[in-house]
Order: C-alpha cells, then structure tokens, then sequence
C-alpha cells in the first residue's frame, strides 16, 4: 500500500502536473507541496477535499493511503546494524585474542558460533531486500 505522499505524487503525475502547479491550485507553495510527496507533512485536513477534487479523486481514496511509520524503519535500522555490529565484534575478538593466546578453542566456537548466528538474522530479516 503506497503512502499518502506517494500517492499525491502519482495521482499529480498522472495528471501531468508539476508540484508547483498542484501547489498553485491548492493555495499553497510548492515546497508544502514537496513535503506532503515526501511524507515529511500532510495536508490540512481543510483542504483535504479540494486536494481530492483537482486529483480527480475520491477524499476516501486519497486517504485510504497508510501513513509511512518511519520510527519502525529506523528500529530495524538499529536492530540490523547491532546485529552487524555483534558478528564483526565477535569476529575481531576472536583473532586478536587468539594472536595473544588468551582464548581457548571452545570459546572460540562459541564466539565464531553467535557472530554466524547474528549474520543469519540479519540475512533472513533483509533477504526481500
């Protein structure tokens, strides 16, 4: 399902017009006109309707786009570079305290074991990607 931004954005292209003329016909600027394409801010819900006029659209279909919630995309940003973060940190402990003898082969294992098991993770999580 496309966001409303991106819906106000194929919805003007469709229609053949740049977001300064869309802006024009909405009473407002092109850069308001940027930010709704952008998810970055919505229209006011007074124009709304007008909005969904020159669109040629239904209010109810221009608003049956899903709100992007970029909050969840930056917690799995988090989650993949900690899962990142671990196996390469699990990887450089495992050769620097081989170099200075203080690691015994079972730990190693288990080591080498949870940095390959953070890499799974991350693969199958990101594999549609």
């Amino acid at each position: 399902m496309k966001s409303i931004g991106e819906t106000i954005a194929s919805l003007r292209k469709e229609k053949g017009m740049t977001q300064s003329e869309l802006a024009d016909k909405m009473n407002v600027t092109d850069k308001a006109v940027s930010k709704w394409e952008r998810d970055l801010s919505c229209p006011d819900i007074n124009t709304i309707s007008k909005l969904a006029d020159i669109l040629d659209v239904s209010v109810e279909e221009l608003l049956k786009a899903k709100k992007q919630d970029k909050s969840d995309n930056k917690i799995k940003d988090i989650i993949n570079l900690v899962f990142k973060a671990v196996a390469i940190a699990m990887g450089i402990a495992v050769v620097v305290l081989n170099i200075l003898n203080e690691l015994d082969i079972k730990s190693s294992i288990i080591m080498l074991g949870i940095g390959v098991a953070c890499i799974g993770i991350y693969l199958l999580d990101n594999k549609d990607n």
